[in-house]
């Protein structure tokens, strides 16, 4: 079998010869006029030839062309049969080659793909807390055992979980986390509450993240149902623990402070000096153990549910003023100027006032002991849609960033001094008033502290009108 370089060779060839024939035969016709037959013999005889060349030529290509194509439409057992060993036979072994290996490529990642499907599936499966996992518009793909042990029949089911005590949360949570394309816990993002599903008596913490693909693309969430069941019987038990500690500890302390009180002002006798010096150092730690028990039995109180507020309207400039007359004399022993800036005419907030006073006191309290002499305090209020920012900011060392995180956790200071319990009385109780909390700060610029409380809506007041 001739390859296709001999074929178009061949061809060549032929054609010139026949070229040379017509061109004698023409020659020939024009020195005798009855030659011309043979002339037109030689036109069709070139014809056929070339036709005969171009056909041989372009067969071989098509067929090679086809064979490609359904290797390219994923045929990958189709070989090219190709006998001679020219060009077209280097690129039929060369497709028949990459044919194999892309079976074989196939083939192993096929496998490879299901031993990470089988592998994936069986650690999703031997996690202990329940787990769905839904697509990026929130339709449930999978649930683990014991998702399916804790919801039912409902698991697989998304019309069915709605219907199901709690399921509702667990929906809103996928759909804000689907909506928003972050991580999206119950009831805030740091909050451990609980949450009730179906008939067990068991608390759980819900957390849904968003799983992104290599280009940041939505590919799905994943829902952990955390038990936080033990977790808030031992809170429980610590704040019941605390509660009472605290209230026990009270009278005592008290008699203490009236004890050195007493000293203090020469009920005693007269002291000397280095009675005197000891007796002022015991009456400081008393008060400093006073204000730590009296956070102890504020935040054990709101823990509880105990704790009962007058919310009222509140204008937040007098509020603000007031509490920088409370500090005056202390700032002022230190140099350190407070300044107060808000509009008189800002929208009263809905709030407790022995709250608002306790949160502003913590906080100014803070800012006063951390910023050195000749530093300068502002507290102000702004008015931001239905809420009302009020900040604290002050031109102290500032924090640490890998503390920042934990700020407002108890017995979690950022300084040597203080109870400890202030911050976590803070959040506490703006979070209990409807608002939230937040801290900015560098190591070298300060600190600010900013919360929300919600605006007191204006009430319709309808006046009589008189006919007539």
């Amino acid at each position: 079998m001739l390859s296709l370089s001999q074929r178009l060779i061949l061809g060549c060839a032929l054609l010139a010869l026949l070229n040379v024939a017509l061109a004698i035969a023409v020659r020939r016709a024009l020195a005798a006029a009855g030659q011309m037959g043979l002339v037109y013999a030689f036109v069709a005889l070139a014809i056929l030839v070339a036709v005969a060349t171009v056909f041989f030529v372009l067969r071989p290509i098509r067929s090679v062309a086809r064979d490609a194509r359904r290797i390219a439409q994923g045929n990958l057992e189709h070989r090219v049969e190709w006998s001679s060993r020219d060009d077209f036979g280097a690129i039929a072994i060369e497709l028949n080659r990459l044919a194999v290996r892309l079976r074989d490529l196939r083939e192993t990642e096929a496998g490879r793909r299901q031993m990470e499907f089988q592998l994936s599936d069986a650690v999703l499966q031997s996690i202990f807390e329940p787990i769905i996992v839904t697509d990026g518009k929130g339709h449930i793909l999978k649930v683990n055992q014991a998702a399916a042990e804790l919801l039912g029949a409902a698991a697989g089911d998304r019309m069915a979980l709605a219907t199901t005590p709690g399921g509702d949360k667990i929906l809103s949570a996928i759909r804000d986390a689907v909506s928003m394309q972050k991580a999206v816990a119950a009831e805030g993002e740091a909050a451990m509450l609980p949450m009730r599903i179906g008939q067990r008596e068991r608390s759980y913490r819900l957390r849904t993240t968003p799983m992104r693909d290599s280009e940041g693309r939505l590919l799905g969430t994943v829902t952990t149902l955390e038990d936080v069941t033990s977790l808030q019987d031992t809170d429980r038990f610590k704040t019941q623990f605390i509660s009472v500690a605290s209230r026990k500890l009270r009278d005592p302390l008290l008699e203490l402070r009236r004890g050195l009180y007493a000293l203090t002002q020469g009920f005693g006798g007269e002291l000397r000096p280095l009675q005197a010096e000891l007796v002022a150092s015991a009456s400081q730690e008393a008060e400093k153990l006073n204000d730590l028990m009296a956070d102890l039995i504020d935040v054990a109180e709101l823990d509880t549910g105990k704790r009962e507020f007058q919310i009222e309207r509140v204008q937040p400039l007098p509020a603000l003023r007031e509490a920088a007359d409370r500090f005056c004399d202390e700032a002022s022993q230190k140099h350190i100027r407070i300044e107060v800036s808000a509009f008189a005419d800002l929208a009263y907030v809905q709030a407790d006032k022995r709250a608002l006073r306790s949160i502003l006191d913590n906080l100014i309290s803070n800012a006063i002991r951390f910023t050195p002499p000749d530093g300068e305090i502002l507290i102000a209020a702004e008015e931001i849609k239905d809420f009302v920012q009020f900040t604290v900011r002050d031109t102290g060392r500032g924090i640490e960033a890998d503390r920042l995180g934990n700020i407002f956790d108890r017995f979690n200071r950022y300084s040597e001094s203080g109870t400890g319990m202030g911050l976590a009385l803070v959040r506490r109780l703006v979070e209990s008033l409807g608002g939230q909390i937040a801290v900015e700060s560098r190591l070298g610029h300060g600190t600010t502290f900013r919360f929300t409380l919600p605006v007191k809506a204006v009430d319709r007041i309808r006046h009589p009108v008189e006919v007539g």
